[in-house]
Parts: structure tokens; sequence; C-alpha cells
């Protein structure tokens, strides 16, 4: 062996276990210089105890102890700490079970060795490391290594997979896109083709074939649509049935799979390569929407989805064209890759997830991990400030109240502006300091503490969280002058998704004080706010959460409106900054800006009352864009019909146009049968069918029809399992759109489509949907 020069790499995976005895840490890394197998052997694991407790611990765990030591630090409540070492993992999982069976409580025991030793390093994402060189089949080992954090920005190779098979999970094909690669691998006899197209003869060398295929490639990335829980779920359930290994990991290792729990997906260790779901990806990313189907995303944000005709027996196409059309099986099969490929090209997914990493610590295939996140940022600067975390508890309830929504003043409105706090839950934090330490140090010295709610009080000089903040806010304030919008997004997140996790009972540092500090002051923010903006002499028609919605009465035109928006935001601003300087001698980092101006604006009533709503209006911004927030226009559950008739509706309320006569030529329309294809429900099952006993809603009866007619057709049924049911409501119920027998029930549409949305705009005009409606019926 060599010692290699100190390199730079990106942590694609990080895993520790034993090994003969001993814990050892395994890290797989890319460089420039290709795959890298870290491993680091003998670090030691550790927890801490209360000093007190030492003495019966060790007698209690004997040899199982390689060492222990008192240490200069302590827990929240200010007890000294001593902490346990141990060689390998098993014997300090036992030594934990061992002292806790004793009433001896185990700090921070929870917290893996791999993750430890990374994040107390602050290696985030990249790291640079050194160590005992051997160069194998493909990558590089280094073992005996060193590391410390780095500033690596990798080129990452990623490879998109589909399979097709059988209703019966018999492979097909597999398809493969990327850089310089665009195959399938298919069971069958030569044809011509317009694809690339390897034949083999059978299905286990089809699964062979595939191994050879992506070792030929060597992917950093597998991405795909569920490519986790179905392709590679597949690949290693296929594998088993036929007795084979799948040697796909980068040191020539097999492919594992372990199924979770009751059925909820599994786990795939696939050495060298990280497996990432474009589904989960996107989610991680912030992205909404209706269905998460490929063929709905690619639509959404490629223009275009998949080369499949009947979208409603899909597996029964890509059955017949096994049989009789393999090469436009292959080309189907490719095409999905492709989408998949240019999905994640077009939203930036692969930087998002690198610099998230790179951000967090968070691995590239880590789903949600807010939690995980911040306690890789701020545990090792709390081990530096001398404490340690406590552990979850089970008592805590999160009754921090949630985001400021005010009662909003119904109506149809001229000039309404929209002032919006910037990023306001994390301008709270930095502003009034509020942090897991700063609490913990603020109830010791309250006399000099910054005052929060429910009891906090917050260190003026103790504290992390918001020097983070503010870190990561000038780095987004970077990103967006460079306009890297990849780095700003994944900065976004990050900041935003600190109040959630002091807010929630799955974080160490959970208190509902830190929580209650952060939304109560909101509170106190936006109702004062609104009261300055009052004494100014102009109306607060509603506030939410960080917005604030502003009438101007009186003849203006759109720059006189817009120009008092801007003097608005700039008093606003001065207000606080001499407010919190006065009560608190704290310098405001809170910034309210000029969102929006709403040439025309509407503010509905709740269904059936004259209360006004919350979190629902509409409005026509001054360049004539149409804004729709919580109604029937942006619900996934409404029929296009209701999308349809509320816009036009809207535009022409907005506009000063008469209604009526759309209103009448709408209800015509309807009950000729000629807006049919609007009528159509999408709705999702969110629970298996037979779990539906006493409230059972119209698409699970769609479904149960649906699936009924499957199985005397002999097709497989699609929603025992949840999913998402398209149906319509006719005379005798609702009934799924591909197997409609009875007359739609037009009535229905009339009364639970078009009139609540009539309803909740035509008041404000002196208008009633009823007797509009009563007039066009009697025409018939």
């Amino acid at each position: 062996m060599t010692v290699s020069p100190p390199n730079q790499g990106f942590i694609l995976s990080a895993n520790s276990f034993d090994q003969q005895g001993q814990s050892l840490i395994q890290l797989w890394l890319a460089t420039d210089a290709g795959p890298v197998k870290l491993e680091v052997s003998g670090e030691q694991t550790v927890f801490f105890i209360e000093q007190s407790q030492l003495d019966r611990a060790q007698q209690l765990l004997g040899g199982e102890l390689a060492r222990s030591a008192n240490l200069p630090l302590k827990d929240f409540q200010q007890q000294p700490l001593a902490a346990l070492y141990f060689h390998s993992l098993a014997a300090h999982k036992a030594a934990q079970l061992s002292l806790q069976q004793a009433g001896i409580t185990c700090l921070e025991g929870d917290v893996k060795l791999h993750e430890r030793f990374l994040y107390e390093r602050f290696c985030y994402g990249s790291l640079l490391f050194q160590g005992q060189l051997r160069q194998q089949r493909g990558y590089t080992q280094i073992s005996q290594a060193k590391v410390k954090a780095g500033d690596y920005q990798p080129q990452l190779r990623a490879l998109s997979l589909d399979l097709e098979c059988s209703r019966h999970g018999e492979l097909y094909s597999a398809g493969l896109h990327g850089p310089g690669i665009a195959k399938v691998v298919m069971i069958g006899q030569p044809q011509p083709s317009e694809c690339e197209i390897r034949w083999v003869s059978d299905e286990r060398q089809l699964l062979l074939a595939l191994c050879e295929e992506v070792q030929g490639f060597d992917p950093d990335l597998i991405i795909g649509w569920n490519v986790l829980n179905f392709d590679i779920r597949l690949l290693a359930k296929r594998a088993e049935r036929m007795g084979i290994d799948l040697p796909l990991g980068r040191d020539g290792s097999k492919l594992r799979w372990r199924e979770r729990e009751q059925g909820q997906g599994g786990f795939a260790t696939l050495a060298g390569r990280v497996v990432v779901d474009g589904i989960d990806a996107l989610k991680n990313a912030s992205y909404h929407f209706d269905s998460f189907s490929l063929e709905f995303v690619a639509n959404q944000l490629l223009g275009r989805g998949k080369l499949v005709d009947d979208m409603e027996d899909r597996l029964g196409e890509i059955e017949h064209n096994f049989k009789h059309d393999k090469p436009q099986l292959a080309k189907y099969n490719l095409e999905d890759c492709k989408l998949v490929t240019e999905i994640f090209e077009h939203t930036h997914l692969q930087q998002f997830l690198v610099l998230r990493s790179q951000l967090t610590g968070l691995l590239l295939d880590r789903n949600g991990g807010s939690v995980a996140a911040f306690t890789n940022l701020y545990l090792p600067k709390l081990h530096r400030a001398g404490y340690i975390a406590p552990n979850l508890r089970g008592d805590f309830v999160a009754d921090s109240p949630g985001g400021y929504v005010m009662d909003s003043r119904p109506g149809l409105y001229r000039h309404v502006l929209v002032l919006d706090f910037k990023s306001l839950y994390p301008s709270i934090i930095r502003t009034f300091k509020v942090d897991p330490l700063g609490l913990i140090e603020g109830l010791l010295e309250q006399d000099d503490a910054i005052e929060g709610f429910r009891g906090g009080f917050f260190s003026r000089e103790q504290h992390f969280l918001p020097g983070i903040i503010e870190t990561l806010w000038k780095q987004r304030d970077q990103a967006k002058k460079e306009q890297d919008q990849a780095r700003s997004h994944a900065i976004k997140i990050l900041m935003n998704s600190f109040y959630g996790v002091l807010g929630s009972t799955g974080c160490r540092f959970h208190d509902p004080r830190l929580a209650s500090s952060i939304t109560m002051r909101g509170h106190q923010l936006m109702r004062d706010t609104a009261s300055w903006i009052e004494q100014q002499g102009y109306q607060v028609i509603y506030g939410d959460t960080d917005s604030t919605f502003v009438w101007l009465e009186g003849d203006l035109d759109n720059p006189q409106a817009q120009a008092i928006g801007s003097k608005l935001a700039v008093g606003i601003n001065h207000y606080w900054q001499q407010r919190i300087q006065q009560e608190f001698a704290l310098e405001s980092q809170l910034e309210i800006e000029f969102e929006t101006h709403f040439s025309d604006f509407l503010m509905p009533t709740i269904r059936g009352s004259e209360t006004g709503s919350k979190k629902r209006y509409a409005g026509r911004t001054a360049k004539g864009e149409l804004v729709i927030k919580g109604l029937e226009t942006v619900r996934s559950d409404w029929t296009a019909l209701a999308k349809h008739f509320q816009t036009v509706l809207l535009e022409k309320v907005f506009s000063g146009d008469d209604p009526s006569e759309f209103i009448r030529e709408s209800i015509q329309q309807l009950q000729a049968g000629e807006l049919d294809e609007q009528l159509i429900y999408h709705k999702r099952l969110r629970r298996r069918l037979s779990e539906y006993q006493k409230n059972v809603p119209p698409q699970v009866r769609a479904a149960r029809i649906a699936d009924e007619h499957n199985r005397k057709l002999g097709k497989p049924l699609q929603y025992q399992h949840k999913g998402r049911i398209a149906y319509l409501i006719t005379l005798s119920g609702p009934e799924p759109l591909e197997y409609r027998q009875s007359q739609i029930d037009y009535q229905h549409y009339i009364d639970k489509q078009l009139k609540p949305i009539a309803d909740a705009i035509l008041p404000f005009i002196g208008k009633d949907f009823e007797q509009l409606s009563s007039a066009q019926i009697g025409l018939f």
C-alpha cells in the first residue's frame, strides 16, 4: 500500500458496522479520479451519562466498556456528564440496554457512528481525505482514512432505469438512458427497431445483461420513477426466484434488498451507487402535483407524456406489444427512461440534491430529513459550547399555535395591496435570537435575556441558530444575484424548515417555548403591522401568516396605488426597526416587501355564511394576471367544468361585465351534453378499498364498481391498494369513467359544481344563481 495524496470527494453513501469485533465506517465517494471506497477502522462509539452514575455504570458494564472520561460537558439541566466509549456497535447497543434497564439515562446514544464522525468534522456532502491507497478493479480503496471538511463540486453520472413486465411480474425488458447510452435489453429474437436493443433469450439472461450494462456505464446514481420500490425491488425478487445474484455494486457485490415492515417499501444496498427516486426527489424539492404519475408530471413539466395509446389498460397494451410488437414496446420503455432523465434536467433535481447534501449532510437518497438536517448542523456547535443534547421526549405536546390568520372582510374591491414579510419565521429567529441553547442560557440569566412567549427567555450572546440562518441568508442572496436557482431553492427550503423542526416532537430539541416564541411573535408582528397601517388611514381586509392585504379606497390609478404600496413598505420597516431597538435593544432583521397590487380583488364569504373566508381569494393584478388561492380553480378535487366556470365568471365580474348570459349558456350546454368531457372527477384513494367500511365516499364506490368489472373481464384489479380513479356522477350514483352505464346526473353538477362557485361571487354584484338557473331550466 501507498499513502494517497490529499484528495477531495463527494459522499454517495455512508454506513457503519462491526467487523472482527471492531467498528468500521465505510464511505463511498465520487471523485475526479473515479469512485473511492473509504474506510475508517477503530473509531469508538460513545454516549453520555451523568457523572454521578459513572461508578455504577462501570460496575454494570465491566469489560464491555472500552474507556470512560469525565468531560467538561453538561446536559440541559446543568448536570455534569461522563462519556462512555466502546470498540463496537454491538457493545454500544448492549451497554445502552443494560444501563437503561438499570434506570441510567444514556444521552445521544441513538446517534449513528458514521453520522457523528462526519458532522463533528463539519463534513457535509464534500470532504478532503487521505489514507492508505490500494487500487481495486473499478475503484480505489482508502483505508486508515483521515478526513476533514472539503469544498468539492461533483459531476455525477446518472443512469435512468425502467423495467417492463407482465401483470405477474415476469420481466420483458429493461430500458437504460444516460449520457452516451440509450438502450433496451429485451427478451426475444432480433428484429429491426428504431432504438438500440440488446436481445436476450430469457429472463435470466436479461438480468445478467442488465448487470453488464450497468457495470459498463458505471453510474453514480440510478434514477427512475418509483425506481426503488418497483424496479429495484422487482429485480431483487426475480433474481431471488431464479437463484442468482445481481453484481450491481461497484465492488462487484450483489444487490441486497430488505423489506420494510407492513409492506411499506424497502431498502436496497448497492455498493458505491445511489438509487434516487424521481417522485421522492421532487417532493424533497417542494414540488406539488395533482398526481405524481410519470404521465401527469411529464405533461406538466415537459409538455409530453408516455408512448402508450390506452392509459386505462396500460398493462394490457404492454403485454400485447411484447407478444406482437416488441420494437414498439422497446420504444415505449426507452421513452419512459428519457422522460425521467429530462425531468431531472428540467428541474435541476440532481443539483438540488447535491446542494442539500452540502448544506446539511443529508445523503442524496434521504427523503424528508428536516430533523436530521437540523441535528447535523446544530449538534457539533452545541458540543463545542459544552452541552450534550437531550433525548427524544414523548411527553411534549405540540401546543404552539399555528401561523396568524385574521378574519377577513368579504367584498369585491378595487386596488388591494399585498405586503409580505420576507422569510418571516427565519427573520424572527434572527432578530429575537430564538435558539435551543439560547433558551437554556436565557432561562439562567433572565434579567438580561430577551423575553419570548410561554415563559421563554433567550440569551443575547449564546446561540447558534440565528448565525446559521444569517449565513444561509447571505448565501441565498448571493445565489439569487448569480441566478443560481437550484442553490437559492435549496437554501430557502432549509431555512423555512427550522421552525417546523423546533415545533416537532420528533426533534430532540423540541420545546413549546421555542416554537411558540416564533409563531406568537409572528402573530404580534402581523396584528401590530395591521394597526399601524390603519393608523395611516388605510383598511386592512385580511392577513395570513406573513401577508397583509390592504384596501385603498378612492379613485386611484395603478401607478398611484403602487406608489402607496412602496411607501407603506418603507414605513413599516422603519417602524419595526425603531420599536425593536427601543423595546429590546435589538437590531431588526425583519423586512416587509410590497409584493402585489391587485387592481380588482374578491374576498368571498364562507359557504352558507356571511363570515369572511380564510385562505380563499381571487384577484386580477395590474398586469392583468388572474390569481386564485384556495378556490375551486386550484383544487384538484373539482371538475374541469367548475374550474372553467369560475375563471370566466371572475374575469367577467372583474371587468364589470354582466355574467348572466354566460351562466345561462353554461347551464344550457351542460344539460345538452356538450360539456361531458369536463364533468370527470379525479380523486385519489388514500386507503385500501377494504378499509372503507362506514363512510364510503363516491370515489370508493366508483373504484369498487371498476374492479368488479375488471374481475369479470379477467383484468388486474386496479384499485384494491390505493390509486387514483376517474369517475362521473350518474343518475345511478358514482360510476367509473371506463365503465359508465347510466345517464349523467346533470342536476348534480349544477347544484354541486356551478352553484357553490356562483354563490361565492354573484351576491357582490347583486345577482342570484337560483333565479338565473331557474329561468334557464324553465326553457326546457
